[in-house]
């Protein structure tokens, strides 16, 4: 599976060195930490400048109530303790300690050497009790439900000063569909190694929670293309069904046209699922998931601008359940039925716009002032950044969220694989058909379209 890999590996120093010469500076507010792994550093970057952890925190919070999670998730929690519970003998003979965290941080159940348990009370590493990022900055469980793949943390890599004695690898089994975490194992030693076995245990254990999730995934998925073919003998709309992460799963021959994916062609498997590429339509299907969750007879709509349309395209969304539980939507072109699903979902929380961008560049952290930034691009599963330094991979994978970072600081989406730094615009190409095309100052003067539904944002920005 894509999620589970080899730890790699780490210095045996817990705190001495280098990395912790780096973290002194880092926490006094320098930027450049070469000697530092890049998972590692883009953490760091996240503690200061985002979550903003005190790094002289000596204790975890108290965990909050989270809401209600669904009966799978509780699957989840009690395959993963089965699995952490049978090599807890094994980590405890060696002085280490095993634990079973949710999607929020909050550690749900721990198991090991009892001397070392007693030890990890006193940080409060133990059961409801968070150890989020933003809780209690880097750390094994935290951090790994940030990243994909298996999370190393030992010594001065963590945040807070209080832990730079424990050496902690988590991984985190993920929704198959949403990719979202769902539960978190971690393996913790305190001023020791890691046992050799522990990338075994991690990998084994993930793989074996998610095998029955990735079941369940191809069985609805089935479902979901059974519901939309009885739809379709109802209706004469252009009919399409997705999952709750908005990816297509099968689309009538309109449908795929307005969509920009294959007609009649079902995807079952979750890891081949359509991404339709309209960032409204998989914003409307996650504000469906979350409101169906809730309400099972919900019903919404909005309006998208889908391929080939040079005006919004109403939608219908209904929720498809199976045996009580949510696996979908169907999604019906030129309906207006229902709740209006707002247009932009804001934050709960106004967010603070980042002092720097994190780039990567050859295995090196690189930290970005906003005003070095031309754009960002969106290739493939990369985010791309196009900067006085040349071009880097920024260490975020997601250009929505970028998007929703740097809106308030100058930055616009212009199409749905770029943002640019308005303040970097020089010049505004228009073609034949009207298209737009912005010409960004810097020695290659790239060009950047601007796609038709993002047209008169642009104009608006710029005063046109």
């Amino acid at each position: 599976m894509r999620d589970v890999h080899r730890l790699e590996p780490v210095s045996a120093n817990l705190g001495s060195g280098t990395v912790l010469a780096a973290w002194e500076r880092f926490v006094q507010g320098e930027d450049h930490v070469p000697d530092v792994r890049p998972l590692v550093a883009i953490s760091w970057h996240r503690c200061r400048e985002q979550y903003r952890v005190d790094p002289h925190l000596t204790r975890a919070p108290v965990a909050v109530a989270e809401p209600d999670h669904t009966p799978e998730h509780d699957v989840v929690f009690a395959e993963l303790g089965f699995r952490a519970a049978s090599v807890a003998h094994e980590v405890g003979g060696l002085g280490g300690v095993v634990t079973v965290t949710d999607a929020a941080g909050r550690i749900l159940a721990e198991w090991g050497d009892q001397a070392t348990l007693a030890r990890a009370g006193e940080a409060n590493l133990a059961p409801w009790f968070c150890w989020s990022e933003c809780a209690v900055g880097t750390n094994g469980m935290g951090t790994a439900l940030e990243a994909h793949g298996p999370v190393p943390i030992r010594g001065a890599e963590h945040w807070c000063q209080a832990f730079h004695d424990w050496v902690c690898a988590g991984v985190a089994v993920r929704d198959v569909v949403t990719k979202d975490p769902i539960a978190v194992m971690t393996i913790c030693c305190w001023r020791s190694p890691l046992p050799a076995s522990a990338s075994g245990w991690l990998a084994n254990a993930v793989t074996m929670t998610q095998y029955p999730l990735k079941r369940r995934a191809r069985d609805s998925g089935a479902e979901l293309v059974a519901a939309c073919t009885q739809a379709r003998a109802r209706s004469g709309a252009a009919l399409a069904a997705v999952d709750t992460a908005g990816k297509v799963v099968i689309a009538d021959d309109m449908a795929s046209v307005l969509l920009g994916v294959p007609a009649c062609t079902p995807a079952v498997d979750p890891t081949l699922r359509w991404k339709p590429g309209l960032p409204e339509l998989i914003a409307a299907a996650r504000y469906a998931t979350g409101q169906a969750a809730h309400n099972p007879d919900w019903v919404g709509s909005t309006q998208i601008f889908a391929h080939l349309a040079d005006e919004p395209t109403s939608i219908g969304i209904r929720p498809v359940f199976s045996s009580g539980r949510l696996i979908g939507h169907l999604v019906s072109f030129g309906a207006s039925d229902g709740a209006q699903v707002p247009q932009v979902e804001g934050p709960a929380h106004p967010r603070v716009p980042p002092r720097r961008l994190v780039a990567v560049r050859d295995n090196r952290l690189v930290l970005l002032r906003l005003p070095e930034v031309s754009f960002a691009e969106s290739r493939g599963n990369d985010v791309w950044l196009s900067t006085d330094q040349g071009r880097l991979r920024a260490a975020s994978v997601s250009l929505d969220k970028l998007d929703s970072e740097l809106a308030d600081a100058g930055f616009l989406r212009v199409h749905r694989r770029y943002v640019v730094n308005l303040g970097r615009i020089r010049e505004i190409e228009r073609g034949l058909k009207g298209e737009l095309s912005l010409v960004m100052d810097g020695r290659t003067s790239e060009m950047v379209p601007v796609s038709r539904r993002n047209a008169p944002a642009v104009r608006r920005a710029l005063d046109l």
